[in-house]
């Protein structure tokens, strides 16, 4: 599977490190399967970077990796973002799954602070376009992502 990183520097080696800000799916590497997804989170910085990385797990690493996925947005979805950006914390080397955007992250933060219920966060959540995240929350994790280029994007 080919995913991509945007950024402000090429990443040949990535790594995982504490941001300022807790992240839909904890502390991680985040990649995404659109490149056109992959461009917009680049173009938030003054020299924009996409890096191409394939994504491949072997035999050894099936076995010992713990990865979690969700297809869609579902309650669970909703509740293990509420936890991670409460907490950070969870014991998954790779989580896959819709990515709360700008949007989807007010309303996330409108529903933890009480402002929307669950039933008016899903009505509101509903018709937003699809996206897709993956973030690599272990070194074990990491091991599966070759670079293979990266691209300056016009700004």
């Amino acid at each position: 599977m080919i995913l991509y990183h945007g950024g402000y520097i090429k990443i040949e080696k990535p790594e995982i490190r504490q941001s300022r800000y807790p992240k839909d799916f904890g502390m991680g590497f985040y990649c995404t399967q659109f490149y056109e997804q992959a461009v917009r989170w680049a173009k938030r910085y003054d020299t924009p970077i996409v890096s191409k990385y394939q994504y491949k797990i072997d035999e050894a690493n099936q076995k010992k990796l713990v990865i979690l996925q969700f297809n869609e947005m579902t309650e669970e979805w909703l509740d293990f973002i509420v936890q991670c950006r409460n907490s950070g914390e969870h014991n998954y080397d790779v989580v896959s799954g819709a990515m709360a955007n700008d949007q989807i992250f007010n309303y996330i933060a409108d529903y933890i602070s009480g402002i929307l219920t669950r039933e008016q966060f899903w009505v509101l959540a509903k018709f937003k376009h699809p996206t897709h995240q993956i973030s690599f929350c272990s070194l074990a994790a990491l091991s599966c992502l070759s670079f293979m280029d990266s691209e300056a994007i016009e700004k």
